[in-house]
C-alpha cells in the first residue's frame, strides 16, 4: 500500500546553522518524486527527516493523514536504498533480500515466497547464493532495491542510489528503477544532484537551493518554463545573455547588443516596460540562417560531432560565448573561424528580470508550481 506524503513548514537546524528554513511539500500517492539540487542544498537532510533518521526542529510530517514526527523509523514502513548500497557483505544475495522479512518475523514459507518474487523481479535470482563481493555494482544495487521492496513498504526512499555506478550502468539502472516503480505503484522519494537522471525517472521534481524549494513541476515544466535563473541554469544547458527589453508601439522586443531585435508576444502584461533582462536560451533554440538575413553574427570557435547532434561553440560579434546544438546532417560541417548568422526561437526562450529572480513570461502550463 502506498501513501501520500505531506510536509508542512519543516525546519532543520544543526546548532546555529539552519539547513532548511521553512519547507512545505505535497507528494502524491504512488508518485515518483525527486528532490534535485546541488550538493549541500538540504535534499538528503529532508529525505532523512522523512525516514526518521534526523530530528525535526519545526513543522509537521504526515504519511497520508498520520503525523509521523515522533514515530520510530522502524514503524514508518519505509524501504531505503542508500548511495553505498549498504548490503551485508557476509550474507548471500538471498539472505540479504530475506533480511527485512525475517526481522518482521514472517513465517518461513512467506519469507521464501517473498524473496523468490523480488529476486526474480530484479533479475538476480541466478545469483541468489553468491556473496556481494562476487557481484558487479549494478547487481549489488539490484540486491539493495530488492531488499528495500520485499517488505512492501508504503514509501520507498532513495538517496543518490546510482552515483557509484559508471555512466552506462547508471542509464541501465535508472530504467530498471522506473520500470519497477511503475509496476509496484509505490510512492518514491528520490534524491539526486544529476538533472538528467532526475528528468529520466521522475513524475515531478522539486528543485532545491539552500534548503528552499525553487520550483516544483514535471521535467517538461522545469525545462521549458523555469521560474527563475537558478532553475534555468541547473536544469539542462542554457546560454545566459544580459540584454534589454524595449517597448515600441505597445509591442515588446528584445534588443541584442548586435542590433538584432526579437518580437516577444507572451510577456506578462505587468512586465511590459523598458528594462534590463537576462535571457536563457537553450542551445537547440538557436536557428542557423543565411548570411543575408537579420540575426546575430557569430564566429565558430570549435565544433564537436556527437552522432545525432553537432555541438557548435561560437563567439558573437559583441563577445558573448554561445553554445548551439543542431541535428547532424551530411553538409553541416562548419570550419573553425567561419562567421554564421543566428536567429532565436522566441517561443522557447525564457526572460528573467535583471537579478534573475523571476520569469517575465506567461506560463501556459498551469501544472508547474512556483514556490
Amino acid at each position: 500500500m502506498s501513501v501520500s506524503i505531506r510536509i508542512e513548514n519543516a525546519i532543520k537546524r544543526y546548532g546555529e546553522n539552519t539547513i532548511i528554513p521553512d519547507l512545505s511539500l505535497n507528494i502524491k500517492e504512488g508518485e515518483f518524486f525527486t528532490l534535485l539540487g546541488p550538493s549541500g542544498c538540504g535534499k538528503t537532510t529532508l529525505l532523512r527527516m522523512i525516514a526518521g533518521f534526523n530530528t525535526i526542529e519545526g513543522g509537521k510530517f504526515y504519511f497520508k493523514d498520520k503525523l509521523i514526527n515522533d514515530l520510530d523509523p522502524a514503524k514508518r514502513n519505509i524501504g531505503m536504498v542508500f548511495q553505498n548500497y549498504a548490503i551485508f557483505p557476509h550474507l548471500t544475495v538471498r539472505k540479504n533480500v530475506e533480511y527485512g522479512l525475517k526481522a518482521r518475523k514472517y513465517p518461513k514459507e512467506k519469507i521464501k515466497e517473498g524473496a523468490d518474487e523480488f529476486l526474480k523481479l530484479m533479475q538476480i535470482d541466478e545469483y541468489s547464493e553468491r556473496l556481494p563481493e562476487r557481484l558487479s555494482g549494478g547487481q549489488q544495487q539490484r540486491v539493495a532495491l530488492a531488499r528495500a521492496l520485499v517488505i512492501r513498504p508504503d514509501v520507498l526512499l532513495m538517496d543518490e542510489p546510482l552515483s557509484n555506478l559508471d555512466a552506462k550502468l547508471r542509464v541501465e539502472m535508472r530504467s530498471v528503477i522506473k520500470e519497477i516503480q511503475n509496476k509496484l505503484e509505490i510512492t518514491t522519494v528520490y534524491v539526486t544532484h544529476d538533472q538528467e537522471e532526475a528528468m529520466a525517472v521522475s513524475d515531478r521534481i522539486a528543485v532545491i537551493n539552500k534548503g528552499i524549494i525553487q520550483q516544483i513541476g514535471t521535467p517538461r515544466d522545469l525545462y521549458q518554463r523555469p521560474v527563475n535563473l537558478f532553475v534555468a541554469t541547473f536544469i539542462g544547458k542554457s546560454n545566459i545573455i544580459k540584454t534589454k527589453l524595449e517597448i515600441e508601439n505597445n509591442k515588446a522586443y528584445i534588443k541584442f547588443n548586435s542590433g538584432y531585435k526579437l518580437l516577444i508576444d507572451n510577456l506578462k502584461e505587468e512586465n511590459k516596460k523598458n528594462q534590463n533582462i537576462i535571457l536563457s536560451i537553450r542551445p537547440e533554440e538557436f536557428i542557423i540562417v543565411n548570411e543575408e538575413e537579420d540575426g546575430i553574427t557569430a564566429t565558430v570557435r570549435d565544433s564537436i560531432f556527437l552522432g545525432l547532434n553537432t555541438h557548435f561553440f561560437l563567439t558573437s560579434e559583441t563577445g558573448e560565448e554561445i553554445d548551439v546544438i543542431k541535428e547532424s546532417t551530411i553538409d553541416n560541417i562548419v570550419n573553425k573561424g567561419k562567421k554564421i548568422k543566428l536567429k532565436v526561437n522566441s517561443k522557447k526562450i525564457n526572460i528573467f528580470d535583471e537579478e534573475g529572480k523571476f520569469n517575465l513570461l506567461i506560463n501556459n502550463n498551469k501544472k508547474a508550481e512556483e514556490v
